[in-house]
C-alpha cells in the first residue's frame, strides 16, 4: 500500500499527517507521495514519525508498494 493509500485509509489530509508527524509542512508528504522524493531514501527519523502518525508499527510498510508504481 502506498503512503497516499495509507494516509487516505486513516482519513488524513497531507496537512494533517505532516502536523501529526511533526514535519514542517505538507509539501514533505506531497513530495514523497508523488515521487519527487524517493521514499526509499527517507530518513529513519522521518519514517518513524510518519509511521507513528499513521499508527503503523513497521516502517517497511511504507515501502510495500511495488517499485514500478513509485
Amino acid at each position: 500500500m502506498s503512503l497516499r493509500e495509507l494516509r487516505i485509509k486513516r482519513g488524513m489530509s497531507q496537512e494533517k499527517l505532516a502536523e501529526k508527524a511533526g514535519l514542517s509542512n505538507r509539501s514533505h508528504i506531497a513530495r514523497y507521495e508523488t515521487g519527487v522524493l524517493d521514499i526509499e531514501n527517507m530518513s529513519l527519523g522521518t519514517a518513524l514519525k510518519i509511521c507513528d502518525a499513521l499508527k503503523i508499527s513497521n516502517p517497511r510498510k511504507l515501502l510495500d508498494e511495488p517499485p514500478d508504481k513509485r
